[in-house]
């Protein structure tokens, strides 16, 4: 059967694997060679492709909750979006969550995802009390920071190469309402979009929609939007019906100018420099998640989403010099997603470090590539690096520059014989 991931690209030839035993999939990783574990293919690239792919997300069961600790215990296919409706009406919220609900937690622990408070409370790592873990040779191990370090900072991070994650414990945050109190702040150019996050770096929660195609004075405008949980009690928190997507888009609807268009209209929709809203959790962190098949709007070639992250020292003139390439070459993105980060963690493949990540779809188109091509450069340049779970595109050279531990990496991984068993296309591209 054909595989692919959420970007649509690339397309393969797969076959999908299920077990319903631990003996189950001892036997598989035994029988077959190149395996990688796959959740509920929201990744947007290749990161968990193969022609042999391990599905994880039947197993989708809450196995225990602690009140006190707030420590939650599921199996590794449960979804982000399950463990909020059962939770939120009992006033518990997830740490750490990324800009979509609909990830496996064993996909969030691979990507070692992080959210809109980087800056706070880091990576979604910082959550898991421990894991167990199925290995190359079939063996289950307990993985913990304490027990076992070099495997939970292969693992987190690590895009399904170390093993399959069978269940997990994780933290969960206490709050006592469904609503966020949003300010939005309206920005004239990438000088007060800076100084906005750093007024507002005490919120624990901020993001921003930045116009990429915006340029001179205007170049880096945006609507910043910052909040925090408010504290009123009401938890009736349930799953919204989504509307949907329900056919591939043809490829010329999305272009230079009706992405222009769009960037004009949604940029217009903040009409005074700060503004105050009361949202839901959905609206506030999971914007995208309305929409079902969403993915289907770049068109049958797919998309793909690139997402690199600059030090803070660096931020300013990368992006700078960033959004003026992407604007000259007319491959704008509606969706482009910029963030504040903390300090990075101790994870060997783990993405985020102190700085400013930028994120933006692009269709699949002729020219793209090169166009990240030069993307890449002028990362590498300023000391960044491309984030594995959204790419599809980056050269083992450029992402070696960007990772200071690969090679403790694969050393651990070819010790362990992860190398022998647990491969993605992206694994090969990148010489992990």
């Amino acid at each position: 059967m054909t595989c692919t991931a959420w970007g649509m690209y690339p397309k393969i030839e797969c076959e999908k694997l299920h077990f319903s035993t631990k003996e189950a999939l001892r036997k598989i990783i035994h029988n077959k060679q190149e395996l990688i574990p796959y959740g509920n293919g929201r990744s947007y690239g290749d990161s968990a492709l193969n022609h042999n792919i391990i599905e994880v997300k039947p197993h989708n069961y809450f196995l225990g909750f602690d009140e006190d600790k707030g420590l939650l215990h599921v199996e590794a296919g449960v979804l982000l979006s399950e463990i909020l409706e059962h939770f939120v009406p009992r006033g518990w919220f997830l740490k750490v969550t990324p800009g979509t609900k609909l990830i496996t937690v064993g996909g969030a622990i691979a990507s070692d995802v992080h959210g809109k408070n980087h800056h706070i409370a880091g990576c979604f790592s910082e959550c898991i009390a421990d894991f167990n873990i199925m290995s190359a040779e079939g063996k289950i191990i307990f993985c913990s920071r304490e027990q076992t370090p070099d495997l939970f900072k292969a693992t987190c991070g690590g895009m399904g190469l170390t093993g399959v994650i069978l269940d997990a414990r994780i933290y969960l945050k206490k709050i006592n309402s469904k609503y966020i109190d949003q300010t939005t702040i309206k920005t004239k150019n990438l000088k007060e979009t800076f100084a906005a996050f750093e007024s507002y770096k005490d919120k624990p929660y901020s993001v921003a929609w930045i116009d990429c195609l915006a340029k001179g004075d205007e170049r880096g405008r945006c609507l910043l939007m910052v909040g925090d949980f408010r504290d009123d009690g009401k938890l009736d928190y349930k799953i919204k019906k989504q509307k949907s997507i329900p056919f591939n888009f043809p490829g010329f609807a999305l272009n230079n100018w009706t992405v222009r268009a769009f960037n004009w209209l949604y940029y217009g929709k903040a009409r005074k420099g700060v503004s105050h809203q009361k949202v839901d959790i959905d609206t506030f962190f999971y914007p995208l998640d309305a929409i079902d098949h969403w993915n289907q709007i770049y068109g049958k070639k797919g998309f793909t989403q690139y997402q690199f992250i600059l030090p803070r020292e660096t931020s300013y003139e990368g992006l700078e010099e960033i959004l003026t390439t992407i604007s000259k070459s007319g491959k704008g993105s509606f969706l482009a997603v910029l963030k504040l980060y903390g300090k990075a963690n101790e994870n060997w493949l783990s993405f985020p470090m102190e700085g400013y990540s930028l994120a933006l779809d692009f269709k699949m188109e002729k020219g793209l590539f090169s166009l990240l091509d030069k993307l890449d450069e002028i990362v590498v340049r300023n000391h960044g690096r491309i984030y594995l779970t959204k790419d599809v595109n980056v050269s083992k050279e450029t992402f070696e520059k960007g990772y200071p531990h690969i090679e403790t990496f694969r050393q651990y991984r070819k010790k362990n014989k992860m190398d022998e068993k647990f491969q993605s296309l992206q694994s090969k591209r990148v010489g992990i």
